[in-house]
């Protein structure tokens, strides 16, 4: 997959480098109870270093492609997304390893960055299907991915080791090509209009 840059008037979504570890550092030093409900954590200068490594193996691999994402307001790296679980053969991808700044928690940026996400992967690279995984404990992850328009499609029982050695139960949420022109879409266009 070439490299390539989301954008809006408020955020811009750029390719992980190696050369971002300085820009996360902070976050991975003084935040990090950022990666409670992840199984993969960025806490600390070698987690940090380990999470950027997975991260850009897996790119290289295409299998996932990770990105910084930056506020324009401010003119900061903020957080990270990325797409993963990338299947051309069945058009899916997930949309994850998500996660912002405390400052920046509630704004609004995860809409903004989930709706650039979206479109690209609906109407540029043609999916048919693009699914959410969060810990079915996480009230606030699993919230927001319902406020962009994913649809609960199940609960995998105890399915990931965490960090903390239990094993968390997956909540599983999708939006289908057809949604996000039907309504998904317009919805969020509504919701980022606001």
């Amino acid at each position: 997959m070439k490299d390539f840059i989301l954008e809006n008037e408020h955020v811009l979504l750029r390719p992980l480098t190696a050369e971002d570890f300085e820009l996360f550092l902070p976050y991975s030093l003084n935040e990090p109870e950022t990666w409670h409900f992840s199984p993969r954590s960025a806490a600390g200068e070698d987690n940090l270093r380990e999470y950027m490594n997975y991260a850009l193996t897996k790119k290289a691999e295409g299998t996932e492609y990770p990105f910084v994402v930056i506020d324009k307001k401010s003119e900061q790296c903020i957080g990270s997304t990325r797409y993963y679980n990338i299947s051309e053969r069945n058009r899916n991808l997930e949309i994850g390893f998500t996660w912002y700044g405390k400052a920046f928690r509630g704004t609004g940026i995860n809409k903004q960055c989930k709706f650039l996400l979206l479109q690209h992967a609906f109407e540029v690279m043609n999916v048919l299907r693009v699914g959410f995984k969060a810990d079915a404990t996480n009230a606030v992850s699993v919230a927001a991915m319902k406020s962009v328009g994913a649809k609960e499609d199940g609960i995998l029982r105890q399915d990931t080791l965490m960090l903390d050695g239990r094993f968390r139960d997956t909540m599983v949420l999708s939006i289908l090509h057809n949604e996000w022109h039907d309504s998904v879409k317009s919805m969020l266009m509504a919701k980022l209009a606001k």
